[in-house]
């Protein structure tokens, strides 16, 4: 499977990552108001949204050869990386409006970044 996306990476693995990373950006910067809601608790949404791109990003990680001590350590430049990312994230959303900054929300997104990075090694473990 590795080899697979390795070949394949634009299409298989930077083209969905790219495209997830810019839907999530432009959900969380919209108004409260105008997120439609999907019934959810607000902590699994986080926990969801993190758990797709933890798991995309781990395997762009994974798969790319430019920065190999990345790579090597994928699981925890993956979680370290998200891990800022995500308070960024929250951060910036305290200039939307109906929006706030929580720490439990960053706690729901690093939760989804290692659920989603530990789904990937047992893929890999399974099918290679």
């Amino acid at each position: 499977m590795l080899n697979f996306l390795e070949r394949h990476k634009k299409i298989a693995v930077y083209f969905p990552l790219i495209s997830y990373w810019l839907i999530l950006i432009i959900a969380t910067s919209l108004p409260s108001k105008d997120i439609p809601s999907i019934k959810l608790n607000d902590k699994i949404e986080h926990l969801l949204a993190y758990f797709i791109l933890g798991f995309l990003f781990n395997i762009a990680v994974l798969v790319q050869n430019k920065f190999l001590f990345l790579k090597e350590k994928a699981f925890f430049s993956t979680i370290i990386f998200l891990g800022i990312y995500a308070i960024i994230d929250e951060l910036h959303q305290i200039f939307i409006p109906g929006r706030d900054c929580s720490f439990l929300d960053w706690g729901a997104d690093i939760l989804g970044v290692v659920f989603g990075v530990l789904l990937t090694y047992f893929l890999l473990k399974k099918f290679n």
